[in-house]
């Protein structure tokens, strides 16, 4: 791999609802991060309404420096189980969009220092590649050791 970064940037957001503690959301977000980049991450915090009025704090953040961006996705890479990266591979189509690889990590799984795909309520990552194909883009989540 170059030394230039295929990752253009990373984008990561999360909703903390009102009956959740704003720490324990933003320390299982900073869960999904390599030990140097945890206290780095500056989140912005936008307050939202929801359906029912209820205050709804969206969290949100682009990791941009080139030096992180790798090391991010091979971090990410380590903490998923064999099993999610089976069915990351068998459904990675459903996972791309216009060179950008979409992944949702379980919150509460995060807080514990877990990370497991799920779409409930979950911590967003949108991870955008520079001028890739699908076909390269899967062939660097494999030898990133995300797909199986």
């Amino acid at each position: 791999m170059s030394s230039k970064s295929p990752i253009g940037y990373i984008d990561i957001r999360v909703f903390a609802h009102a009956t959740e503690d704003t720490d324990k959301v933003l320390l299982a977000v900073h869960n999904t991060l390599p030990s140097e980049l945890k206290e780095d991450v500056v989140f912005k915090e936008t307050q939202l309404t929801g359906y029912y009025k209820n205050p709804i704090t969206l969290y949100q953040t682009r990791l941009i420096d080139k030096q992180t961006l790798i090391p991010t996705l091979k971090y990410l890479s380590s903490k998923v189980n064999s099993l999610d990266k089976e069915n990351l591979t068998n459904h990675i189509n459903i996972h791309l969009d216009k060179g950008n690889l979409y992944l949702r990590f379980d919150k509460q799984l995060a807080y514990n220092n877990m990370l497991k795909f799920s779409t409930k309520d979950p911590i967003h990552f949108k991870i955008h590649f520079k001028n890739k194909t699908s076909k390269e883009l899967i062939a660097l989540c494999e030898e990133l050791g995300l797909l199986s």
